[in-house]
């Protein structure tokens, strides 16, 4: 079993974040009041809860606000500037930011779910073994966030990572090989997408 310390060294955490909340009458997701801060000190926060040594977050939507704004002193910050294409473009964004870093696996979250905390981060980053590595948490069964890619996959994935598919298409087409890590039990996915999903936060 690989150790803490050797995860942290091995695997960087990648939040998504660059979403202008279209839905959300345009407030960029990263800037949502969640527990006293915005929503992506929250999400990077889960990520180093988990042993994630070093994070990349990747901005999109009023990225000058959101550095204005956020504190995320310790990570490395990705500006998308076609983060109007969809999460897509953020996940090549992020992946080719890891290029030459050492890392040799990626634990991607996704800002927007708060649900989801250090536990299940935990669990998906110890599924790491090699650079090889896919694996993804798992509720009740279907794959969710978040997702550990190893390096070895990360240009086939920004190959097909096209609109808000992310790694979708990957995922399914090397199905086979992707562990599920069942975390139903440890955290709640859903995504902040709407007026009425804003309860969620706190």
């Amino acid at each position: 079993m690989t150790d803490n310390r050797e995860l942290q060294a091995d695997v960087a955490g990648l939040l998504l974040a660059a979403g202008g909340g279209r839905r959300l009458g345009g407030r960029p997701k990263a800037l949502l009041r969640h527990r006293g801060r915005p929503l992506v000190e929250h999400a990077v926060g889960v990520l180093r809860a988990a042993g994630c040594g070093r994070i990349h977050v990747v901005l999109g939507a009023r990225s000058d606000e959101v550095r204005e704004h956020a504190e995320l002193s310790g990570c490395v910050v990705v500006d998308n500037p076609d983060w109007t294409e969809g999460m897509g473009s953020s996940l090549r964004a992020g992946l080719a930011s890891l290029a030459g870093t050492g890392a040799r696996a990626a634990l991607v979250s996704l800002v927007d779910q708060p649900g989801i905390g250090p536990a299940a981060a935990t669990r998906v980053l110890g599924a790491f073994e090699d650079e090889k590595t896919l694996a993804s948490a798992a509720y009740d069964g279907v794959r969710g966030h978040p997702v550990l890619f190893g390096a070895a996959h990360w240009k086939g994935i920004a190959a097909t990572a096209t609109g808000d598919r992310g790694a979708r298409a990957y995922l399914k087409e090397h199905a086979g090989t992707v562990r599920l890590v069942e975390c139903a039990d440890v955290a709640d996915p859903y995504d902040i997408d709407t007026e009425a999903d804003l309860a969620h936060l706190e």
